[in-house]
């Protein structure tokens, strides 16, 4: 199969500008820009260079390494990664509710990372342009000529950033790839001591996230012209809103509006979002083009991030955030902004109310008990014919670990399955090992061959275990309960997530 990879007419008659690499981003990407001897642009498109392959290479590796190994898709956000997959992972162990311990752990976790991620692309990546102008000398656009010209505001960014990282140190285990949250809870707490040394300095981080959001509206407002046109387009928007319409960074449902403001859907399930949403792929670059299936790809696809959250939700908890929020509405005239400069300003409102969010939280006790994990009745999937076998494509994580962790679905009685620690993805015909099987649980479909092969060599599923080798018990019911000695294992596979 072949790809055509230019669109414009005769791109070889045209001059070719490549900016690459992007500076100043989170992440790897270059633009390429096709003119003609006139220098009208024909053709424009960003890049993403990066091959990831996350989503084949966690295929058949133990379920509770994912939330550790996702992370790795980033060095600046690896919460959101290591949050949404063990979201994803909950479902697995049947933890459909978390301890509230665990589950405002994980709030804080992911608040001090979006304070953090927020305060570094604000202040260390755009404020130079901000601050000095788009045009200004290069020799001084950059994070040390705001030092030098604005220490204050450099200052404060630096603190900023590491106050989240500190609220990320102490709910995860270390600054960056942590390892707190796992499937079914958190297997950390904080102590009274990390929660003190939090509270000294969370009155300053909320003032100066206030004065944050005052110094981009100045910026914004005193040049309109440039600030509420520059680079615009129109687009739909979608995110998730929590309680009663709330904006939420951890958990919720699924809303989209057109570009007039207009809702598409709303109150959406996030599992079930493939419903809803279908990707595309071009020859060109490695990110994918989501679209809204009723909408279709030419016209469906859509704003995510800060400025669609901030204008897709009803209100803001936080009193600050949403005075702010209020005061960014009215500027826009109670229709949506388009604007992407806009987008600093929504930043900064929700590092204001990351921040609230924060102090809010340091004042529960909750934070300090050690009730972190649940278990409970894995309830995935329809009852299916014993010794059926469907297959199912599951919902894993949205934008960070897609569907391309294909299962089996399965009946299995009270017998000690064998599982492999690192699977081998094979597929072939396994049904006959699995006469008269009954409960209902899902198994990668790696597992399953592995147990049909095993049954097919011992005769009865618990003799011949082999080195590597480790195993867990399944009931009808279809509980997981472990082996003593074991801890965690690998096995039964489902879906859900969060965004």
């Amino acid at each position: 199969m072949t790809y055509q990879l230019e669109t414009a007419t005769h791109p070889e008659t045209l001059r070719r500008v490549a900016i690459d690499p992007v500076s100043r981003v989170e992440g790897h990407g270059k633009v390429t820009i096709l003119l003609d001897d006139q220098n009208k642009v024909h053709q424009v498109r960003l890049h993403i260079v990066e091959f990831r392959g996350f989503e084949k290479f966690i295929q058949g590796r133990p379920y509770w390494e994912v939330p550790v190994m996702v992370q790795r898709l980033c060095g600046i956000c690896p919460v959101s990664h290591h949050l949404a997959a063990s979201k994803a992972l909950d479902i697995i162990v049947g933890a459909r509710k978390l301890t509230p311990a665990a589950e405002k752990l994980r709030r804080l976790m992911h608040y001090g990372q979006m304070l953090q991620s927020h305060a570094l692309h604000f202040f260390h990546l755009c404020s130079p342009d901000l601050l000095f102008g788009f045009d200004s000398d290069v020799t001084q656009r950059n994070i040390v000529g705001v030092a030098m010209a604005h220490p204050e505001t450099a200052k404060r960014g630096v603190l900023l950033r590491k106050f989240g990282q500190e609220v990320i140190r102490v709910t995860a285990g270390k600054r960056v790839h942590g390892t707190g949250a796992v499937p079914g809870g958190m297997n950390k707490s904080l102590t009274v001591a990390e929660r003190d040394e939090l509270l000294k300095d969370v009155y300053h981080i909320i003032q100066w996230s206030r004065d944050a959001v005052h110094l981009i509206q100045k910026v914004h407002t005193q040049d309109p012209g440039l600030y509420n046109s520059f680079g615009i387009f129109r687009s739909n928007f979608m995110s998730i809103v929590g309680h009663n319409g709330d904006l939420d960074f951890y958990h919720g449902t699924l809303r989209a509006r057109d570009d007039n403001g207009k809702m598409i859907f709303d109150g959406v399930d996030y599992q079930q979002y493939d419903k809803y949403i279908e990707e595309e792929v071009r020859p060109w670059s490695y990110m994918k083009f989501p679209f809204f299936k009723s909408i279709g790809k030419e016209h469906g696809w859509y704003k995510v991030g800060p400025l669609a959250r901030v204008q897709n939700c009803n209100q803001i908890s936080t009193p600050f955030a949403e005075h702010e929020r209020k005061e960014f509405v009215d500027y826009a005239g109670g229709t949506p902004m388009h604007a992407p400069l806009a987008y600093h300003w929504t930043r900064m409102i929700e590092m204001l109310h990351a921040a609230e969010v924060i102090k809010e939280l340091l004042h529960d006790d909750d934070l300090l008990s050690n009730d972190l994990m649940v278990e409970g009745e894995r309830r995935i999937g329809e009852p299916i014919a014993p010794g059926a076998v469907t297959r199912r494509q599951p919902f894993v994580a949205p934008a960070e670990v897609r569907r391309d962790l294909a299962h089996e679905q399965v009946q299995l009685s009270h017998f000690d399955a064998v599982l492999l620690h690192d699977l081998v993805g094979r597929q072939r015909a396994h049904g006959d090992a699995l006469p008269d099987l009954a409960g209902d649980v899902l198994i990668d479909e790696a597992v399953i061959e592995q147990i049909a092969q095993h049954l097919r060599d011992t005769g009865d599923g618990e003799r011949g275990a082999h080195e590597g080798l480790r195993r867990a018990r399944y009931s009808s019911s279809g509980r997981v309960s472990r082996t003593a000695g074991l801890g965690l294992f690998f096995g039964a596979a489902g879906s859900g997530a969060a965004m």
